[in-house]
């Protein structure tokens, strides 16, 4: 990120996302606010609870149930939060105590970088309408896999009205943002064929019928023409409100920016 912040002087930078239990936030706090400086107030903290088994696994690192950490990433957060704020700050809670720490250096951006936190359950959600500036939709993951229930427009609307609800009236400031799960981004002149192969290679390896018409309708799966990615995300912004789509590298999707940017 310090490396893209050298090279640009527009961009914004983040990591998506990172996971809490792998970093303590007084640690944390000095990398984000150092970069936040060194980009000149560029930066989004992008933070989530974790969910990737294999990566506890690997790493050695118990993987709590979703209570524990959820109550984990709310408390990194308000250390986050007050290690960016003026003078020492205090806290003692069940995860973490810091006790006068005066976090240096402080961020260019007041109060704070804006914080993107996302999710697929009601809970993580809840919390990134009461502290979030960006909120991502995301899947709800279920025995290690993508619950296709929870990527359909209805679940995202549901999403979104739970995050409306724990925002209240600052809901109206918050970004929303979403992003492809399970296949893609895919560009081809012929989305419904893309579809209906990635439908039939999902359906094998998940061992229940998938279709190419699920695939299509959700607002998290990511298979269109260039001219359809252009639709496809303004009527999504116009039908949920979202305006931020993470897609990767961009390449074969530069096209799609540059006809949304109007140039």
């Amino acid at each position: 990120m310090a490396v893209i912040a050298a090279a640009t002087t527009t961009l914004r930078i983040s990591a998506f996302v990172l996971n809490n239990d792998l970093r303590h936030p007084a640690v944390l706090a000095q990398d984000l606010a150092s970069l936040d400086v060194l980009s000149e107030g560029r930066l989004d903290v992008a933070i989530g609870a974790g969910w990737n088994v294999p990566e506890y696994e690997q790493s050695g690192i118990p993987f709590d149930p979703v209570p524990v950490r959820q109550a984990r990433l709310i408390e990194a957060i308000a250390v986050l939060k007050g290690l960016f704020g003026e003078g020492p700050f205090s806290f003692s809670g069940t995860h973490y105590t810091i006790t006068e720490m005066d976090g240096q250096p402080k961020p260019v951006q007041k109060p704070h970088p804006p914080f993107m936190i996302g999710g697929g359950g009601r809970a993580t959600l809840e919390l990134a309408g009461r502290e979030a500036q960006i909120v991502s939709i995301a899947p709800r993951i279920t025995a290690r896999r993508t619950d296709l229930a929870s990527i359909t427009p209805e679940a995202v609307a549901e999403k979104i009205a739970w995050v409306r609800a724990a925002a209240g009236e600052r809901f109206a400031e918050i970004e929303l943002n979403t992003y492809p799960t399970m296949v893609g981004p895919i560009v081809t002149d012929d989305p419904r064929a893309a579809a209906e192969e990635a439908a039939r290679e999902i359906s094998q390896r998940r061992g229940e019928d998938v279709t190419a018409d699920q695939l299509l309708a959700s607002p998290q799966i990511f298979i269109n023409s260039i001219e359809g990615y252009v639709e496809r995300f303004q009527e999504l912004r116009e039908r949920f409100g979202i305006s931020s789509f993470m897609v990767g590298e961009l390449g074969d999707l530069d096209p799609v920016v540059k006809r949304l940017a109007g140039s």
